[in-house]
């Protein structure tokens, strides 16, 4: 146990972090949605850029997403026993958590990879019809991708507000 109760300024330190590096990693994540409809909207090489820059401040956010439990932690080493791991809405929170990084590293990140390389296939040259004339076949597997990271995306922004319900209500505290 940290030498520290809750509302002590050490306390309050780690807590602002807690706080500071959820709000950066998940504020950075929670409208990607928003990034992936204009680069639809752009296409080609513009869409691309907007495609990879988003991937790119995304995985910035995961440094922060990843330290959010860690302040969590020590908030509750600090706490001097006020809050327990073995409090549900702690053990909730926690659970959640790992079924969030569960979904992200696997289905969100290895479609959006794909649908990259699928968006950098089609800018590189001229890409090949599909049947009978139609469009290119990287369209339609980008569009499957799409709607899977659409779906994980609002999985995953559920369970952060689920979360945020066990920090701030505390249920069966």
């Amino acid at each position: 146990m940290l030498l520290a109760r809750v509302g002590d300024t050490s306390y309050r330190v780690v807590l602002l972090l807690h706080i500071l590096t959820a709000i950066i990693g998940f504020g950075a994540v929670f409208l990607n949605a928003l990034y992936g409809r204009a680069a639809e909207r752009r296409k080609g090489v513009e869409g691309l850029a907007i495609a990879e820059t988003n991937y790119d401040v995304s995985q910035t956010a995961g440094y922060f997403i990843y330290a959010v439990p860690v302040f969590g932690i020590l908030l509750l080493l600090m706490s001097d026993d006020f809050y327990k791991f073995s409090q549900a809405w702690i053990s909730a929170s926690f659970l959640l958590y790992i079924i969030g990084l569960g979904l992200s590293h696997g289905l969100l990140r290895p479609n959006v990879k794909k649908m990259h390389a699928l968006m950098r296939e089609l800018v590189a040259g001229p890409p090949a019809t599909g049947a009978a004339g139609g469009r290119p076949p990287q369209v339609d597997e980008i569009e499957q991708r799409a709607r899977t990271v659409g779906a994980t995306s609002a999985v995953l922004n559920l369970l952060l507000v689920v979360i945020l319900y066990l920090m701030i209500w505390k249920p069966g505290l």
